[in-house]
């Protein structure tokens, strides 16, 4: 990967809707030349812009379950859970007896029915456990993942801020007021689940609104936390080949200040405060597994008020915030939202 393409890659961080033109205006390259840079990184998986939904701002909580699976059950499994609306951040570990995954579903009724009882009764689960995210410290919501910082400077970067997206917020998983979302902002949102950078003319016309109308509709649902924009990156196209999740056990009169210490770690993608005797949770990614020691130990290890830390390595990554991955790599097309 070339340092234009880490610039490309900062830049659609940045600003992920931003026409080409302004892209390629603040990098310095021919519009042409980074419409083609980009096609490319998306076509070989490095890469994708996609339109999340916030459930917190329907009214729907998120739970962190872990499953404990028979050997050689578990990437069956994984793969299941990917394929579900509901379901993201889907990943293997321990030698692939390990599921991790996030679930959001839309009534309480479809949560109770996939927690309660499709996944105990599966006779493959051997263990499974849920924590609720109470509070979300850093991640999703245009949050940029900080590999990239300094690839461009603070100008370059401010120059890209135009197409109103919204950095990450210290906000309620579940505000009391919730977005109503309509049958034709359903629609709209379904393409831009498939193409965060999809154009007005292409949103209009699955929402049945003319291309100004579709560029407003967008910029209220982005505006009312109803979705954001999430730029989905392989840590592998990037050099960094160790991911884990991290399991803490924080005293509780420390959480806040742990919370506010992670998102300043480069390695934290990211940190939530969860239900359940290990009540911080995060994502690390890491150049190697000697690089994710260091950092647990050195540094995660003097965090204050810490107790306990589990570290556990992410063998394979099945799904992202809603593409799917063959390998190291988004398979483009395979979009589950």
């Amino acid at each position: 990967m070339t340092h234009d393409d880490l610039r490309l890659l900062r830049a659609v961080q940045i600003a992920p809707r931003a026409p080409f033109a302004a892209i390629a205006s603040t990098l310095g390259l021919s519009e042409t030349t980074v419409a083609r840079r980009y096609r490319k990184l998306v076509a070989t998986g490095v890469c994708r812009v996609v339109g999340v939904r916030d459930p917190g701002a329907q009214g729907t909580s998120e739970w962190f379950v872990r499953i404990r699976c028979r050997p050689g059950s578990g990437g069956r499994i994984a793969d299941a859970l990917a394929q579900r609306r509901d379901v993201s951040w889907v990943s293997l570990g321990a030698a692939g007896t390990e599921i991790a995954c996030v679930i959001s579903s839309p009534t309480t009724a479809q949560r109770d029915e996939l927690l309660g009882r499709q996944l105990p009764g599966t006779a493959a689960v051997l263990e499974m456990s849920a924590a609720v995210m109470l509070h979300r410290f850093t991640g999703g919501r245009a949050h940029y993942w900080a590999a990239l910082t300094g690839v461009l400077t603070v100008a370059e970067e401010a120059r890209l801020g135009s197409d109103g997206t919204r950095p990450f917020t210290d906000a309620p998983v579940v505000p009391r007021a919730t977005v109503a979302v309509s049958h034709d902002d359903e629609r709209l949102l379904s393409v831009l689940a498939a193409d965060g950078r999809a154009s007005h003319v292409a949103l209009g016309e699955a929402a049945g609104l003319t291309p100004g109308q579709a560029a407003r509709r967008l910029r209220g649902l982005l505006d009312q936390g109803a979705a954001h924009l999430d730029v989905e990156i392989v840590p592998e196209a990037l050099g960094f080949t160790a991911r884990a999740g991290l399991w803490m056990r924080v005293h509780p009169r420390s959480v806040a200040e742990v919370g506010a210490l992670l998102p300043q770690q480069p390695e934290i993608a990211f940190a939530a405060a969860v239900s359940g005797q290990d009540n911080v949770h995060a994502v690390a990614h890491c150049r190697d597994l000697d690089a994710l020691y260091r950092f647990t130990s050195e540094r995660l290890g003097t965090l204050p008020g810490l107790l306990a830390l589990e570290v556990s390595p992410i063998v394979r990554q099945v799904k992202q915030a809603g593409t799917l991955l063959d390998g190291d790599r988004l398979v483009p097309g395979r979009t589950v939202s």
